[in-house]
């Protein structure tokens, strides 16, 4: 996973130019073209958002926005890539997302085999089958 960290301007809402906007739609044809690019979305700013606390039984709901900044994601990727030497690659050809200084962070993403013996073959199974109705659907599944 490929994660874009917003910015005070994004949080904000400031919107990317048409120039900016050009460049990242022919960068993600690129990633398209190359077939790394499994999804992708900008993300509205905080404020549109939401957060739930987890205390055992118990929910919290905080909506936004949130405070921290440099702790937000403006946006993602989900790439298939071969290691984090060639995801580090794409990104140094990304176009920067944001009009000022900005960051990229990179992320493998787990694969049942990560689990080891906690993955259970009843649990790969359902895994499995979820994956094929996400694409059923025409859903994202990667």
């Amino acid at each position: 996973m490929v994660i874009v960290k917003a910015t005070a301007e994004s949080e904000a809402g400031v919107m990317p130019s048409p120039e900016l906007l050009a460049a990242m739609g022919s960068y993600n044809e690129e990633l398209v073209n190359a077939g790394v690019m499994l999804a992708g979305e900008g993300l509205k700013p905080s404020k549109h958002g939401a957060r739930v606390l987890f205390s055992g039984k118990n929910r919290t709901v905080t909506d936004g926005p949130f405070a921290d900044t440099k702790e937000l994601i403006a946006g993602f990727w989900l790439w298939e890539v071969r290691s984090m030497e060639e995801a580090v690659e794409w990104v140094r050809r990304c176009p920067n997302p944001m009009t000022a200084e900005s960051e990229i962070e990179i992320r493998p993403v787990f694969t049942p085999e990560d689990f080891g013996a906690n993955m259970s073959p009843e649990l790969a199974e359902q895994e499995e089958q979820l994956r094929r109705k996400l694409v059923q659907q025409g859903k994202n599944g990667a």
